[in-house]
């Protein structure tokens, strides 16, 4: 159940468009799961040997980098997501509700 689980949570990771952010709860409730958020968190956290899961790209729900301590070096998570054009500050997104990408359901 659990890698299944992880391996749904990465194919929507892997659907967040390029320059544009989710949150941990917005990809529960995409998956029909909408009170494991924390399992998707897990899955992140899991999945940092994976480069074709943009990890950096999932947020919580109010866009603090909540993640950023489980990637090497001090501001990576930042650092991508700036390269992507999202603004950073204090570990929070600028405007997040406009760099928001909502999952498409996947029940």
């Amino acid at each position: 159940m659990e890698e299944n689980f992880f391996e749904r949570v990465y194919a929507i990771a892997k659907e967040i468009p390029y320059g544009r952010v989710t949150s941990y709860g917005a990809i529960a409730k995409a998956l029909g799961t909408a009170r494991s958020a924390r399992m998707v968190g897990w899955a992140m956290n899991a999945s940092h040997n994976r480069e074709d899961v943009p990890a950096h790209r999932v947020v919580n729900r109010k866009g603090i980098l909540s993640g950023k301590h489980h990637f090497q070096g001090t501001n990576l998570m930042q650092q991508l997501l700036e390269s992507e054009g999202i603004k950073v500050v204090d570990n929070q997104i600028v405007d997040f509700e406009k760099v928001f990408w909502e999952p498409k359901v996947t029940l």
